[in-house]
């Protein structure tokens, strides 16, 4: 059984900080309870990017390697969001299989962490990045759970907290996975 998360949350959140960590957390010298799931069930972790605005990390599997932000921008004419829509729909209609051919190395032993985009449409709008968790998870049988994850200045104002964490709730209710909510410090 493959096991991984689906890592969502605004621009600057976190998400990249979070997802080094995982990749680089020590295997050693660490209490049982505060080991990352991954290493629980004796997994390496392996960070599968879906965000085709973001090369910062070193990915096993990079979209940018199929379809690239900045030439879908200038070739349609689209601004920054609407170019990731544009990507995500290209993602869903035309690379699921380039993707599970590239997940196929990793499914035995890695925990899979999956990086998308920080754009909020993108999972409470659209359908289009849902569809294709869906089908990763149809087609491989994975066992993923959505981690969104909130700046944590938004967490030490209460008005910003409750709407941090409404739009965390109806954003994890669209994707329809087991979920948790993280503030980042």
């Amino acid at each position: 059984m493959v096991f991984g998360q689906v890592v969502i949350g605004p621009h600057g959140s976190g998400k990249d900080y979070s997802l080094q960590w995982h990749v680089s957390v020590p295997h050693t010298n660490r209490k049982l309870t505060s080991l990352p799931p991954f290493l629980l069930i004796m997994k390496v972790a392996v960070i599968i990017n879906l965000d085709p605005a973001n090369d910062t990390l070193p990915y096993a599997i990079n979209i940018e390697d199929f379809i690239r932000l900045r030439e879908v921008m200038v070739e349609h004419s689209l601004g920054p969001n609407g170019g990731l829509v544009y990507c995500m729909d290209y993602l869903e209609k035309n690379i699921i299989d380039w993707l599970e051919s590239k997940l196929q190395p990793f499914l035995e032993d890695h925990y899979l962490l999956f990086d998308f985009p920080g754009q909020v449409q993108l999972f409470f709008l659209h359908s289009n990045a849902k569809n294709v968790i869906m089908k990763l998870i149809k087609k491989l049988n994975l066992r993923l759970t959505a981690v969104h994850l909130v700046d944590a200045h938004l967490c030490s104002d209460p008005g910003k907290y409750v709407s941090a964490l409404l739009l965390s709730l109806s954003t994890r209710l669209h994707l329809e996975l087991p979920s948790a909510h993280q503030c980042l410090v």
